[in-house]
């Protein structure tokens, strides 16, 4: 008959050989990894290989530290709709081109801005007015440029730094870098500093409409991951190039990750269309200044 005391004593070792038993696992398990991981650095570098760190993408996209408070100002909510003003390139020599603005004539539109109170919202800001119901000033206005074209740097930046403005331009990543009239990604990343919002414009300037959901999808991507890859920053925002789109394209555009999209359709931009599908105001250089204030004036303008 085995005691109580001798059960115990049992006990005692039955306990001791399995945290022996669990320690001899561990140990094997841990030397096993550790030189598994050994002989992989080594292979690594005799091969030539370099571990790739993982690149950080500063996200301050809709960030409320992003966004200004507006004192002092009457302020507008989100049942209220603003003027996105699209530009393309603004450059002297092309009289008859409407897309393309002569110098001294934006300049004048600049001044018709500062003199009459208007502040221009970063495209943060309008999407947090839009989706979040952030006030901004009665007189606000956005406004973009796309397609990327160097005069963006040369011309359009210098000007905005002047009056303190903000705008947006919607870059072709697959142009950028290469031989043509287009901004290179040195002048990206200085005017992504200073002021100025890079933006996605697909990869190649495609028209969206003609497109499968598929292969939307893929140009949609793979121009915003340029781009992020190019700046170091989340992109969110898209203009479709031509404004053209399908019954697939805001669909995609989610899948993407947008959250914010422009057309060309005229018109002011707010809650009256969907956030993936908002208006623009043309500014057409072939019209004088009394057109370009009644767009600004004018949600209902002809």
């Amino acid at each position: 008959m085995i005691r109580g005391s001798d059960k115990l004593k049992l006990s005692y070792k039955k306990l001791s050989v399995i945290i022996l038993l669990i320690a001899l696992i561990g140990t094997i398990t841990y030397v096993t990894v550790n030189n598994t991981n050994k002989n992989k650095s080594a292979l690594s570098k005799k091969m030539g290989l370099k571990a790739k760190p993982k690149q950080k993408v500063k996200s301050n996209k809709n960030d409320e530290q992003t966004i200004r408070t507006f004192k002092g100002i009457n302020l507008i909510h989100n049942d209220k709709i603003i003027p996105t003003l699209m530009y393309h390139s603004v450059a002297d020599g092309q009289a008859n081109n409407s897309a393309v603005v002569p110098v001294a004539v934006f300049k004048q539109q600049m001044q018709y801005l500062k003199d009459n109170g208007y502040t221009t919202l970063s495209l943060d800001e309008l999407y947090n007015f839009i989706q979040n119901n952030k006030p901004v000033p009665e007189k606000s206005v956005v406004l973009t440029f796309d397609d990327g074209y160097e005069d963006s740097y040369t011309n359009v930046f210098p000007i905005l730094k002047v009056f303190g403005f903000r705008g947006t331009v919607f870059v072709i990543p697959a142009l950028t870098d290469k031989p043509g009239p287009y901004l290179n990604s040195k002048q990206l990343k200085e005017m992504d500093k200073n002021g100025m919002d890079i933006e996605s414009h697909t990869v190649n300037h495609e028209k969206l409409g003609e497109l499968s959901s598929e292969k939307q999808l893929d140009t949609l991507t793979q121009s915003k991951q340029m781009l992020e890859t190019m700046l170091n920053k989340k992109i969110q925002y898209i203009a479709y190039p031509f404004g053209s789109y399908n019954n697939f394209t805001v669909a995609e555009a989610q899948k993407a990750g947008y959250t914010m999209a422009f057309t060309t359709n005229d018109g002011w931009a707010g809650k009256n269309t969907d956030i993936l599908l908002l208006n623009r105001v043309f500014v057409n250089s072939l019209k004088g200044m009394d057109q370009y204030v009644e767009r600004l004036n004018n949600p209902n303008y002809k």
